[in-house]
């Protein structure tokens, strides 16, 4: 097999890719320390045309060079807003009409892969910080806890794995 050369990848310009029809999907970023985990959830984000991302609390907006280094430029792609609460970011969007899906491991969360997403509704992903997790009052304003199954003896993942992995299975149902 022969690897694609880069302009064989098809990639959209910016204003190409600005005015495709995204998911209606926003990804929640609460109170996320690492700029290097913020740029990697923005280049996912761009994967998988995710509409926005709302970053909280301490999650710190562009422009960064740390936020840079992982984005690779989807910082300048990717809608994005900032509330310093959480909490206001999951009201707007539940007002809105989005249901809010915290990805954490609580009791009576339902596996990854096993919920279904339907077309006529709108989502929004709640991730959370590297020790943390989702802020509780956030866990118990969302409509489900979504958990990703691990079987190895550490059961976490780091932020921006959880949420490509989230994403993703969001996409392929989806698309």
């Amino acid at each position: 097999m022969e690897k694609k050369r880069i302009w064989e990848l098809g990639r959209d310009s910016v204003e190409t890719y600005r005015e495709k029809r995204k998911l209606s999907l926003v990804l929640v970023v609460d109170n996320v320390r690492s700029l290097n985990n913020i740029g990697a959830m923005f280049r996912t984000a761009d994967a998988f045309l995710v509409e926005r991302m709302a970053l909280c609390g301490i999650s710190s907006p562009p422009p960064s060079p740390e936020i840079h280094k992982t984005a690779l430029g989807a910082e300048e792609t990717v809608a994005w807003e900032y509330y310093a609460d959480t909490m206001d970011a999951v009201a707007k969007l539940r007002a809105d009409g989005y249901t809010i899906c915290c990805l954490e491991q609580v009791k009576g969360s339902v596996a990854l892969q096993d919920f279904k997403v339907s077309d006529s509704e709108k989502y929004a992903i709640v991730v959370g910080n590297e020790i943390d997790g989702v802020d509780q009052r956030v866990v118990d304003a969302s409509d489900v806890a979504l958990e990703i199954p691990q079987y190895g003896t550490k059961h976490s993942l780091n932020v921006s794995v959880s949420a490509a992995l989230s994403l993703w299975q969001f996409f392929i149902q989806l698309t």
